[in-house]
């Protein structure tokens, strides 16, 4: 063999190499469908940016849709998770649909009750308009049941109305409504602009929030791509609990606010982070008391038919097992 013919073999056994190199280290797609670019769901563009996604063969794909399309990609085999869990438990309870809530980002509702400025107490909002995700939302639903505790039938005294996201703040500041549920990042604009805060669910109830569904499908079928997603997810989650520049960097680019509402976003709530994308059982059987009432359905729903927070628990002990740290 001549050089010339050792140097040619030797150049194709090279490309070999780094062919089926490419090969054994090719990524599984996963797509995630997510409701909004609220601030919790920054778990998700943070660990495909810092390379956690990669280290465990994924390649994430994140589309901002609705809930109910969200669902219906999910179920369709399109998406494989969707970050509108509390739709999903709907799905399960009303049509008893193939789906599981595996992460819960908050152990609070972040969602605040918001009023123009003449108003000083809930019983005040008798017979006026309160602006919503969804009249039949489970934010909705919830309030309904507080408010009672506070003087007010919001069952037949109230007026709810739907509003697309981003628009209910801008209806209480027009007075097309008196009052409006609304989330976190227009909380603090509206505290600006000289509303006021009369209630904060998250403090009124124990349910969680910022929750994820899959299928029983993927579940069954990808448990290795379910376990590599859920660790880089709870790195995620840890690094933004434990740094705050990081998190609010990454929010501001995610979430698309000013630093400075992006800041103050972060110290209000980070502390309804949960620290491992689990809630207790308390909290599961509180969301479905409060869906069953969404989807009027009386038969008690199981939780291990709604819930599968196991890969969570297990990526979360497998992370302190090997002492990893943001």
């Amino acid at each position: 063999m001549t050089k010339f013919t050792r140097m040619i073999v030797g150049l194709v056994s090279l490309s070999c190499l780094l062919f089926s190199g490419e090969l054994a280290f090719s990524l599984d797609k996963v797509n995630v469908t997510l409701p909004s670019k609220s601030f919790q769901f920054v778990i998700f563009p943070l660990p495909q940016k810092r390379g956690n996604m990669k280290e465990e063969g994924i390649d994430l794909n994140i589309l901002v849709m609705g809930s109910t399309a969200g669902i219906q990609a999910v179920l369709s085999g399109d998406m494989d998770f969707t970050g509108s869990g509390s739709s999903a438990l709907v799905a399960v309870t009303r049509g008893n649909a193939p789906l599981k809530t595996v992460l819960a980002v908050n152990d609070q509702v972040l969602q605040w009750l918001m009023v123009r400025p003449q108003f000083t107490s809930l019983k005040e909002l008798k017979n006026k308009k309160v602006a919503v995700t969804g009249v039949a939302s489970v934010a909705t639903f919830m309030f309904k049941q507080v408010a009672p505790k506070y003087g007010l039938n919001a069952n037949d005294d109230v007026t709810f109305i739907a509003f697309p996201p981003g628009q209910r703040l801008a209806a209480m500041m027009s007075g097309a409504v008196e009052a409006g549920l609304l989330t976190t990042e227009d909380r603090f604009a509206a505290l600006d602009q000289g509303m006021k805060q009369l209630m904060y669910l998250g403090k009124e109830v124990k349910n969680s929030w910022g929750t994820v569904a899959t299928t029983d499908r993927f579940l069954q079928e990808k448990p290795k791509v379910m376990a590599g997603f859920m660790r880089a997810t709870l790195k995620a989650l840890r690094l933004v609990k434990q740094n705050r520049e990081v998190a609010v960097d990454a929010i501001v680019k995610f979430s698309e606010l000013k630093r400075e509402l992006a800041e103050r976003t972060y110290d209000d709530v980070i502390k309804t982070f949960t620290s491992n994308g689990v809630v207790d059982e308390e909290t599961q059987k509180n969301d479905l008391d409060i869906v069953r009432l969404v989807a009027k359905v009386s038969k008690e729903v199981p939780i291990e038919r709604a819930y599968d927070f196991s890969f969570a628990a297990q990526a979360d002990k497998e992370l302190t097992r090997a002492g990893w740290r943001p």
